[in-house]
C-alpha cells in the first residue's frame, strides 16, 4: 500500500501538520508522520508535542505516495538525509508537497527552477529560480506542489486529496468540513 509521509521537525508548524494529517486520513488516504529529529516524540511551533508514527530510518521511501512538508521552521532545509530523499523521490517522478516556509527546501534542491511556486512571505528568497506566484494559496506544477501558509492548510490538504483521490473525494471531504 502506498503511504504519504509527512516529517516533523522541532519548531514545526501544527496547523499546517496535524490539518493536513486529519483531512488526508478523512479522505481514506494513508498517511504516517515521520520524526527527523531522532526522537519520536516531536514539538511544534506553538509547543504543541506531537508523537510521531516512524523515525525518518524507519521509512520505506519505496512505499512512498507523496512526500510532504509542513513549515513552521526553516530547518527542514538542515536535514542531509530529508534533502537527499526528497530530491531522490522527485527525480524518479515522485509527488513532493511542502507549505509555508518549507518549499525553501525545493528551491535548495534547486527543483523549483522555472517553476511556479509559493511560500510564507519572506521566504521567496529561497526559491531559486522559481517563478514566484505569492498571491496563490496553493500551487500544482506537475509533481511539485507549494502552499503558501497556515491559514490556508485547508486548501493544501484539499488540493493533496484530489491530486491523489481525485475531484469527487476531494468534494466529499470538504462538504465533511463544511468548505466551499
Amino acid at each position: 500500500m502506498k503511504t504519504i509521509f509527512l516529517f516533523l521537525t522541532t519548531g514545526f508548524e501544527e496547523i499546517e501538520a496535524l490539518a493536513t494529517v486529519d483531512i488526508l486520513r478523512r479522505a481514506t488516504l494513508t498517511v504516517k508522520t515521520v520524526s527527523i529529529t531522532g526522537e519520536r516524540t516531536v514539538t511544534g511551533s506553538h509547543g504543541v508535542p506531537v508523537i510521531a508514527d516512524l523515525m525518518f530510518e524507519e521509512v520505506d521511501f519505496d512505499a512512498a505516495q507523496m512526500l510532504v512538508l509542513p513549515g513552521g521552521t526553516p530547518t527542514y532545509k538542515d536535514h542531509d538525509g530529508l534533502r537527499s530523499e526528497v530530491l531522490a523521490f522527485y527525480e524518479k517522478g515522485g509527488k513532493v508537497a511542502a507549505i509555508c516556509a518549507s518549499p525553501m527546501v525545493f528551491g535548495v534542491l534547486g527543483i523549483l527552477k522555472g517553476r511556479p511556486a509559493t511560500c510564507y512571505p519572506g521566504f521567496e528568497k529561497y526559491l531559486e529560480g522559481a517563478i514566484l506566484q505569492t498571491d496563490k494559496a496553493v500551487i500544482i506544477d506537475d509533481n511539485i506542489m507549494t502552499g503558501r501558509g497556515p491559514g490556508l492548510t485547508i486548501d493544501f490538504a484539499l488540493a493533496i486529496v484530489e491530486v491523489l483521490a481525485g475531484k469527487a473525494k476531494r468534494g466529499e471531504v470538504a462538504g465533511q468540513l463544511l468548505v466551499n
